[in-house]
């Protein structure tokens, strides 16, 4: 029986968020897929009752729920590379920046890819704010703790992968290497570690289960405009 067990989902990147942690500390792991969006596992809602919700991880029998949590409890019950800073003003900041992350750039980025009209046009307009934000924190860095990956690059993940995917399938780019220059850096170097690319999704299958999304709110759209 594994002592380190991962409920996730292939898709997520909140998932692949800690399995890069883990490769990152070079803990094995049992990885329990869930099938979040048509049948979830007594365990996953024995395990996170609150939320109910992908990842937990599993330790000795104890479940610690919500990725961000999740990554600092990697970070300090395993050796291994440091994913937060140990300096504390540095680490302050990187919390201020995964926060930044969670709460504003991802739900705002989402919100283009998957609204319309006015609606979409608003949501491009504030992901471009926050982007423009964290493109000038990226000055003269690889990565935005500095020369290795940490904490801030591991929950950005989603615009380095998952939103690439999704502008194109949406029928615009708002990431581009004109307009962020360092966010494209950026993502270049991410992608190219390896131990990110062997812990990302397909992006064929990705893109399939994201193209199905895509039809099926044309659908829902045209049957509501169609009463």
């Amino acid at each position: 029986m594994a002592e380190v067990k991962l409920f996730g989902s292939w898709g997520s990147p909140f998932s692949r968020r800690i399995e890069v942690a883990l490769k990152l500390k070079g803990v094995e792991y049992e990885f329990i897929e869930e099938d979040i969006y048509n049948k979830k596992s007594p365990l996953l809602l024995k395990y996170n009752p609150v939320h109910k919700k992908v990842p937990v991880l599993l330790h000795n029998g104890k479940p610690i729920c919500e990725s961000l949590v999740i990554l600092e409890y990697i970070d300090e019950t395993w050796e291994g590379p440091s994913i937060l800073p140990k300096d504390p003003y540095e680490r302050a900041m990187a919390r201020f920046w995964v926060k930044f992350l969670d709460e504003k750039c991802f739900p705002a980025m989402w919100q283009a890819c998957w609204s319309i009209g006015e609606e979409q046009e608003k949501a491009k307009e504030e992901a471009t704010e926050f982007l423009k934000i964290l493109e000038g924190t990226l000055s003269g860095k690889k990565f935005f703790g500095g020369d290795s990956i940490g904490m801030v690059d591991i929950v950005a993940n989603f615009i380095a992968y998952w939103f690439m995917i999704l502008q194109e399938l949406a029928g615009f780019e708002l990431l581009t290497k004109e307009k962020f220059p360092k966010l494209n850096e950026w993502m270049n170097e991410y992608l190219n570690c390896s131990i990110i690319k062997e812990n990302l999704p397909l992006k064929d299958k990705l893109t399939a289960v994201f193209q199905a999304r895509f039809q099926a709110v044309a659908a829902a759209a045209a049957a509501a405009a169609a009463k």
